[in-house]
């Protein structure tokens, strides 16, 4: 059924396009001739007309029009001249404008208190904002977020930089340290081997690093015992020489003033009498007492 619609439609189209060429409305050829379009003029007539048509004879402070001549430039005091304006320069138009409107109020002003019309805005007056005040707080709260957001942001940068920071320090110490050792046990194999004979290496007292110059006030005194040895020093002496402490000197040898004889001889008062002399037991109080220990 399409297929015959179709068939049709196009048939009619033909016998449509037939008369009309048999009429003389086709034009022979491929290109469809337009018709010329009716040049442009300016109908200063026709366009004076249409503006009398609708004008409106109003008062000026109903219409508030106001035509202004050449715009005085500030600085030279004169008309500036329209050709002078580089309307490619942006900063030049827009202060052309600007001036402009400025002479138009300056002209407008004048009229405008000449009729009694106020021109400012009273003390007390209360004007609705254009946006309510619960879109207001929406927008301070949305600000307030941003604003603690760009904080903690800060905050996390400075963290990431401190620890990057320490974590540096920590790494050049470390470095530091290996290469003190490295250097210590080089200079210790040479030493073995016979290269030299110093021994600066084994010094307490080593200089100070670049990194910390001043150090601090325990490390700038010089070393000495800490609170535990010196308690010990007042309570039990300095010590001193040990060995042979006991020998006989000439002095000692020819001091007899504390010599007892009868305590030399065994004639002196015993506590224990003569039970006090046997210190060891027989054997049978020996055996006894093995027994009853078991």
């Amino acid at each position: 059924s399409d297929s015959g619609s179709d068939s049709e439609d196009s048939s009619l189209s033909d016998s449509e396009l037939q008369e009309a060429f048999s009429r003389g409305e086709l034009k022979p050829g491929l290109n469809v001739v337009l018709e010329e379009r009716p040049k442009r003029r300016n109908d200063t007539d026709g366009l004076k007309q249409c503006l009398a048509e609708f004008k409106q004879q109003l008062a000026w402070v109903e219409r508030l029009d106001v035509t202004s001549g050449q715009v005085v430039d500030p600085v030279s005091q004169s008309a500036s001249n329209k050709d002078a304006v580089d309307p490619e320069n942006d900063f030049q138009r827009e202060m052309s404008f600007y001036r402009q409107a400025q002479a138009a109020v300056l002209e407008a002003l004048p009229k405008l208190r000449k009729l009694q019309v106020p021109t400012r805005r009273p003390d007390d007056y209360f004007a609705e904002m254009a946006k309510s005040d619960q879109q207001m707080q929406k927008i301070r709260q949305k600000l307030k977020s941003k604003q603690e957001a760009m904080e903690r942001s800060e905050r996390a940068k400075q963290l990431r930089a401190m620890r990057k920071y320490g974590k540096k320090v920590q790494t050049e110490i470390l470095q530091r340290r290996q290469k003190e050792k490295k250097n210590m046990l080089n200079a210790v194999k040479k030493y073995q081997k016979g290269l030299t004979d110093k021994l600066d290496f084994l010094d307490d007292e080593q200089p100070l690093s670049q990194g910390n110059k001043k150090g601090t006030a325990s490390q700038q005194i010089k070393k000495g015992p800490n609170a535990k040895r010196r308690y010990k020093n007042q309570k039990f002496g300095f010590g001193g020489k040990k060995k042979g402490s006991k020998w006989n000197t000439k002095e000692s040898f020819n001091d007899v003033s504390s010599f007892r004889s009868k305590v030399a001889h065994n004639k002196g008062p015993r506590k224990g009498g003569k039970k006090a002399l046997n210190k060891r037991p027989g054997k049978r109080a020996r055996q006894k007492m093995k027994s009853r220990a078991r």
